[in-house]
């Protein structure tokens, strides 16, 4: 299916803002990939490993540079050695939404969440902004992510949740065989040589059954 990307580098770019932990890995991996499938381009701090750079500078650049936002604020449990929340992702999405009220880009935001109004229990600052839900169900997750990126592509050309969900089981199973074409280490995530692979793949589709 021909895809009409959007115009621009910026254009193209999306924040993800999301937990980088191995209980969200399932979400986080349909998250990149149905950016990717819809002709975006996804960025986040996993990008750049550079210590010598302040994390809020790297955060600062990510969020000039991409148009587009999406902000995961499902994870908001005590941590089970500290007691304490995790702020990051709410921390993000402030930033985000600073940016886009007193930027001069035109920048578009997506909330997700556990549940669609939980969110008024603990930042309720964003009443108005209309989260998504996703239940913790990457093909929900997809399908959200799917049509609110669909919503800055005119005509719409890409193809449904369902059928991107589908891609990315298939997806899931090369994954292995990619990572030994190209002697990665499938046990080790890493965003980078992720979104290769994912690239790789997409641009191979037609000959994968």
């Amino acid at each position: 299916m021909a895809r009409n990307r959007p115009s621009g580098r910026s254009n193209r770019y999306v924040f993800l803002n999301a937990p980088f932990d191995a209980g969200y890995q399932p979400l986080f991996e349909a998250l990149v990939f149905v950016v990717m499938d819809c002709g975006f381009v996804p960025r986040c701090a996993l990008e750049n490993s550079d210590g010598g750079e302040v994390r809020l500078d790297k955060l600062v650049s990510l969020i000039r540079e991409c148009d587009h936002g999406i902000h995961d604020i499902s994870c908001t449990e005590l941590d089970r050695k500290n007691r304490l929340p995790r702020f990051n992702m709410p921390f993000e999405l402030g930033l985000f939404l600073g940016a886009k009220r007193f930027g001069k880009g035109r920048k578009r935001c997506l909330i997700l969440d556990r549940e669609r109004y939980r969110f008024q229990k603990f930042l309720s600052d964003i009443a108005g902004q209309d989260p998504r839900s996703h239940d913790d169900d990457p093909p929900k997750l997809i399908a959200a992510v799917r049509d609110w990126l669909a919503e800055a592509i005119r005509p719409v050309t890409v193809p449904g949740g369902r059928e991107i969900y589908a891609k990315h089981r298939r997806f899931k199973q090369n994954y292995p065989r990619l990572c030994r074409a190209s002697k990665l280490d499938q046990t080790r995530f890493n965003f980078n040589d992720y979104c290769q692979l994912i690239s790789v793949w997409l641009q191979e589709l037609p000959a994968v059954s």
